[in-house]
């Protein structure tokens, strides 16, 4: 049996017990095996997944290549802007990397909770707000830093991605090929 607990939502601090309780009868436990994909590109969001446990690979796919550019983990909400906000399919896909816990997130529920609740809706602006300073810092780092300062920052903020990532995920998420990256912590060492 899985349990939800309120130290499973992110910026559970900011909600009252009350809000709590409205935001976990939306949720609904699952358990998915590492490799499965809860989202493939083209497809509509129909829910929205809160991380209990386990790591998440977001990508999208070219014709030669796969591109990661975000990890997804504990405590994260995995959605799409454009299935979330504008109810279109989506351009990335979504992978499980280790076996995991989700709450399936009903989004016509928790959307209703917005309009009456104002904390929970706050709760929710607070935690997109915090997403696109993310967004928006590694965006700008793949713009200023080279490839070995991108690698350098993410072993010194994110020490534990290395050891639940495939090192081929890595370097697509710092924009670089597998053999950049060996040629980069080659160096290092």
């Amino acid at each position: 049996m899985i349990s939800f607990h309120r130290t499973d939502l992110p910026l559970e601090e900011e909600l009252s017990d009350v809000s709590v309780a409205l935001i976990e009868q939306t949720l609904t436990p699952i358990v998915l095996p590492k490799g499965y994909r809860l989202l493939e590109d083209k497809e509509g969001i129909k829910h929205a997944y809160l991380i209990k446990k386990g790591i998440v690979r977001i990508f999208i796919t070219t014709e030669d290549k796969e591109m990661t550019f975000e990890f997804a983990r504990e405590k994260d909400i995995l959605s799409t802007s454009l299935g979330y906000f504008y109810q279109a399919p989506s351009y990335e896909r979504f992978e499980l990397l280790e076996d995991a816990i989700l709450y399936q997130i009903d989004l016509v529920a928790m959307k209703q909770l917005f309009y009456e609740s104002i904390e929970i809706c706050n709760w929710a602006r607070q935690f997109t707000e915090l997403n696109a300073i993310k967004t928006q810092k590694q965006l700008i780092d793949m713009l200023v830093l080279t490839p070995e300062d991108r690698y350098l920052q993410l072993m010194k903020y994110d020490k534990t991605l290395f050891q639940r990532v495939p090192l081929k995920q890595i370097a697509s998420y710092i924009g670089i090929s597998p053999i950049s990256l060996s040629r980069i912590r080659a160096r290092i060492k």
